[in-house]
């Protein structure tokens, strides 16, 4: 494929297990984030404050920015984003959280094998 053929478009995929040792923190975050926006319309920061004050995982989805992430990323645009927060089950011992095909086939490729 030459470079005429090639995308200029790249999907990245980030995939974050946080652990909330503070939810009123994160909370009261989000809360001033919420309030320093000035251009998020009434009724919208109404919704927004009540769905990050009633769950943390929306608190936390309103304070994580992919632009944030590349923001300061020489030679790139952030085109399009989306993300969403859950509470999740997670025990790092456990097998199902063991490093998934990707990883193992990604861990091959850098070793030469694969």
């Amino acid at each position: 494929m030459n470079a005429e053929e090639t995308s200029r478009f790249v999907r990245l995929r980030v995939e974050l297990v946080l652990e909330v040792q503070d939810e009123d923190e994160v909370t009261k975050a989000a809360l001033r984030r919420l309030a320093a926006d000035q251009e998020l319309p009434q009724a919208e920061r109404s919704q927004a404050e009540g769905a990050v004050t009633e769950d943390t995982a929306e608190a936390l989805a309103y304070l994580v920015d992919p632009f944030d992430l590349v923001g300061e990323v020489p030679g790139v645009e952030l085109q399009q984003a989306s993300w969403s927060s859950e509470r999740i089950d997670y025990d790092p011992d456990s097998p199902d959280w063991e490093r998934d095909e990707d990883d193992e086939e990604e861990d091959e490729d850098e070793d030469g094998v694969g």
